[in-house]
């Protein structure tokens, strides 16, 4: 923990007065790009099995977090033991099988159906209104493929019969490509058939174009 607080410590000096002008300039939008393209190398050093590189990206990662938390601070919203104690009290509700009363062996289907009504609890505490339908809950901003594979599931879960634009038992080979919509089909196509396999598209997409770019680099001279 001592090394926390020590990167607590040297997050809020680059951020405080004689600190790092471009530390001292961030804001929580302008550090969006950096969260991104941090979180972009650790599925990189995860996908080579690079453990070294993993755990050097993981830092860069967690540096943003403790800069949104210093950021957050310096306003008066909160600081980063808030954020701990947040994610730490919703472990500890979501799991009740775990840490509470119902600690013992629980099904995975009876786990997930725990964890949607303890979510809608979460909800209505807050005072927002329930979602309605089979698509609620849906993360925002996930980048296409896993948005495509999780509307795709919601349509496996939930039974959901084919609409105009998506039949869930159409194979994808034989979806035509003549059109850009025919294409965005086809590729919805292909992210849910990695949804029914329980394969990552966003995984298989880089680990085959990493291929594609292995074989046409020209060895070194």
């Amino acid at each position: 923990m001592k090394e926390l607080e020590a990167l607590r410590e040297t997050v809020a000096h680059l951020r405080g007065p004689g600190g790092c002008p471009w530390d001292r300039a961030q804001t929580h939008a302008s550090l969006l790009s950096c969260l991104i393209e941090e979180t972009s190398e650790v599925l990189e050093a995860v996908d080579h099995n690079d453990h070294e590189h993993l755990r050097e990206e993981l830092g860069d990662l967690l540096l943003s977090v403790f800069l949104h938390a210093q950021i957050a601070a310096e306003a008066g919203h909160f600081d980063i033991e808030e954020v701990a104690r947040t994610i730490r009290e919703k472990l500890v509700r979501r799991h009740p099988h775990v840490f509470g009363d119902q600690a013992g062996r629980i099904s995975l289907d009876q786990l997930h159906e725990q964890w949607d009504r303890i979510k809608r609890e979460e909800k209505a505490a807050r005072g927002e209104a329930p979602e309605e339908g089979p698509f609620k809950d849906l993360p925002p901003r996930l980048p296409a493929l896993y948005h495509a594979k999780d509307v795709a599931k919601r349509f496996r879960k939930h039974h959901l019969p084919a609409t105009p634009s998506y039949h869930p038992d159409a194979n994808p080979e034989r979806v035509t490509a003549d059109s850009p919509e025919s294409v965005g089909r086809r590729l919805f196509h292909l992210a849910a058939l990695c949804d029914a396999h329980g394969w990552d598209p966003e995984t298989l997409l880089r680990t085959y174009t990493d291929q594609v770019r292995q074989e046409a680099t020209p060895p070194p001279a």
